[in-house]
């Protein structure tokens, strides 16, 4: 089953990092984020990829395809620019299999998805996910539950984090204590999602994921997949740093692989 990688944004609230670069390259530790969503899924046996390129695809492309003289050692010939690669020098080498598409620019996301059907195969069910949040979700269970729904979607509900600290009151009025930034009780859709392929039918150029997805709810067709642990999307500068200091703790919660 394959994965489609929304990677075409502009991120343009994390623009510090995302003018020379696509969101999905922002770096958690050394790696760009988008090495971790994958690492996430390859974990569970699910590691071939469509990357819906976008904004500065080329980023992407060539942080892929340079992979292999980056992490094994090499012999080059300068003359002619002939190389010999030992790649059984390799140092925990990654086993994806990338299919790069341009979806363009401006796409919006649920036009990128439809962009991406001739390489999905046919009667075979693909997953989604955005390419700015990971999460130490457990990919075979929300497989399972896809299975036993037997609906055309199911996407996965988790719980925000609320950007604002909340104060806590008594009946008088009173503060009882400040509570910064918590976990909040309601759920949002926080991609890692599943599809039979008649999705596609659902989707139209020049429109979001939310539409296709309204017309599922509309026909009992999408399902609910919740998860109570870890994720996290990056939006600001601020949310990286925040998800790079968890990364550098002795145990960061996606680091299931």
């Amino acid at each position: 089953m394959k994965t489609i990688i929304l990677c075409g944004g502009t991120g343009t609230r994390l623009k510090e990092e995302t003018e020379y670069k696509p969101k999905p390259m922002v770096y958690i530790g050394n790696k760009p984020i988008i090495w971790h969503i994958m690492k996430i899924y390859a974990h569970y046996g699910y590691n071939e990829f469509v990357l819906a390129l976008g904004y500065k695809a080329d980023y992407i492309k060539e942080f892929f395809l340079n992979q292999k003289a980056f992490t094994s050692d090499f012999t080059l010939q300068t003359s002619n620019y002939k190389a010999k690669y030992y790649l059984n020098s390799r140092q925990d080498a990654d086993n994806f299999k990338i299919t790069f598409v341009d979806t363009g620019v401006n796409t919006l996301i649920g036009e990128r998805i439809l962009m991406c059907k001739k390489y999905i195969p046919e009667d075979e069910s693909f997953m989604v996910t955005y390419g700015d949040g990971v999460s130490d979700i457990n990919i075979g269970k929300l497989v399972e539950h896809h299975k036993k729904k037997k609906t055309t979607g199911t996407i996965t509900g988790v719980h925000p984090k609320s950007k604002y600290g909340l104060i806590q009151s008594d009946n008088n009025g009173l503060v009882k204590k400040f509570v910064e930034k918590p976990i909040l009780d309601d759920w949002i859709s926080g991609g890692f999602m599943i599809f039979e392929r008649k999705f596609f039918d659902y989707i139209r150029p020049g429109e979001m994921e939310h539409e296709g997805l309204q017309r599922l709810t509309q026909e009992k067709q999408l399902s609910l997949f919740l998860h109570e642990g870890f994720w996290y999307a990056i939006d600001t500068y601020k949310e990286l740093e925040e998800l790079n200091k968890i990364w550098n703790t002795d145990n960061p919660p996606w680091k299931i692989w």
